[in-house]
């Protein structure tokens, strides 16, 4: 490792290419940029198809695709402890001194922050969603959570509503999360060369179809919208269970000819739909943070959105029009957008984008969190499993069983296969591609 390579790092989530959306996104960009900076990083993920093995993306990044096959949602079947050999393998091959996992909801997440935990290794956890308190599956995930964040490091969330949300979900120490906002890529969405004109205004809506995203908004709101402005047009691009919906209101309305559906749209071509159209909207009933809103930002478009989650903190006022998530109020909100519209300068937006937000800051920002991390002090097997008993009468104890448990395995593991007769594998020095380059055109099969 040569002298500017502070940290080497292993990136865990269940949420990974050739998958797309925010938290895949997240990884890859922050991974890029770190290499930049001079750290190792590695990400570890589930086998997607036939996609498994080791392979290299872009800048040297090395990607572990381990022989778990996803069960609901892109999520692994939860183990307990069956990850725990490969792991272990994978930490010492690639000499990683830090374990940064991403996503709530990724069981491999969890997984590897508890057994890097064990080990002695010092971990991040970077929250990328806001959860409920009062339904079956928010309580669940909860409880998990503040077993996973009992013994982390440091944490990290997308914006201040999420922190709030994170620190009451999980009861862990304010002080030890900080707040670094996602980023966006300026070099990939950019506005279009000519400007569009007004006379026909297109609404642009880019989102999985689910009750979660409003999708059950948008059916009551773009039928009032084309009743007032004769003049608007819908494309929404994306797919999931209420596309149904969103055609039966279609039929309904005899809006064919005004609410275009195109269906799932694969990430290297979101730009081209964005730029088709004049406002972007966000119809989402909760949020932590919202890349698609930058995504449309950064291509000159007007946004408006729901007032939920960390929506509020992304761009200035005079980029967006927040709504409550009611259909009149966003009948209001895009009524209001309509008549600034034409006060909107695409290149102007861009590049106010482009100084907002940088996926370099945000990598800047994270090594802080890194090396917060790592000046922590070390602890003993004792003293973390005090932790685990402040998490609840029952669950306390339980969560230690789980801790004693995974220790005495790694101790197993360490007679069964000394860590001297694993193989490390040497650092390959790469000269990094300056250009901005994006993961769909450089992941080697």
């Amino acid at each position: 490792m040569d002298g500017q390579r502070r940290h080497r790092i292993l990136m865990v989530s269940d949420f990974f290419y050739p998958n797309f959306g925010g938290v895949e996104n997240h990884i890859y960009y922050l991974s890029q940029c770190l290499l930049k900076l001079g750290h190792k990083v590695v990400v570890m993920t589930h086998a997607y198809g036939n996609r498994s093995g080791v392979r290299y993306m872009t800048g040297g990044l090395k990607v572990y695709y381990i022989p778990w096959r996803p069960f609901l949602m892109q999520n692994t079947l939860p183990t307990f402890y069956g990850t725990l050999p490969i792991l272990r393998t994978i930490l010492i091959r690639e000499r990683i001194s830090l374990v940064h996992g991403h996503q709530a909801f990724s069981t491999l997440c969890h997984e590897a922050l508890m057994h890097a935990r064990t080990m002695g290794y010092k971990v991040v956890f970077t929250d990328h969603s806001l959860y409920g308190f009062a339904d079956v599956g928010s309580i669940h995930m909860n409880k998990v959570l503040q077993f996973t964040l009992a013994d982390v490091n440091q944490a990290i969330c997308v914006s201040h509503t999420s922190k709030e949300n994170t620190v009451l979900r999980s009861g862990l120490p304010p002080e030890k999360v900080f707040v670094i906002p996602n980023a966006v890529d300026t070099a990939m969405f950019k506005p279009a060369q000519t400007r569009l004109s007004c006379d026909e205004i297109v609404i642009v809506v880019i989102s999985r179809l689910v009750y979660r995203k409003g999708a059950d908004l948008l059916v009551e709101v773009i039928p009032e919208v084309c009743r007032f402005y004769p003049n608007v047009r819908f494309i929404i691009g994306g797919d999931g269970p209420k596309r149904v919906r969103i055609e039966e209101m279609r039929e309904k309305n005899s809006l064919q000819d005004r609410v275009e559906m195109l269906g799932a749209v694969p990430h290297a071509q979101v730009r081209s739909v964005l730029i088709s159209g004049h406002i972007f909207l966000n119809s989402s009933l909760t949020e932590a943070f919202c890349i698609a809103i930058l995504e449309a930002a950064s291509c000159g478009l007007l946004t408006v959105s729901t007032r939920v989650g960390g929506v509020p903190e992304v761009l200035p006022d005079d980029m967006i029009v927040l709504a409550e998530p009611r259909p009149s109020d966003m009948v209001k909100a895009i009524k209001k957008a309509i008549h600034i519209l034409p006060k909107i300068d695409p290149q102007v937006m861009h590049l106010r984008m482009k100084s907002l937000y940088s996926w370099h800051d945000v990598a800047r920002r994270t090594e802080v969190v890194y090396d917060r991390a790592l000046r922590c002090p070390t602890e003993d097997l004792l003293e973390r499993l005090s932790r685990y008993l402040t998490c609840g009468a029952w669950a306390g104890k339980i969560f230690c069983l789980v801790m004693i448990i995974n220790f005495l395995l790694w101790k197993l593991l360490q007679l069964w296969q000394p860590s001297k007769d694993i193989e490390e594998v040497p650092d390959i020095a790469l000269l990094h591609d300056q250009r901005e380059t994006t993961p769909w055109d450089s992941v080697e099969d």
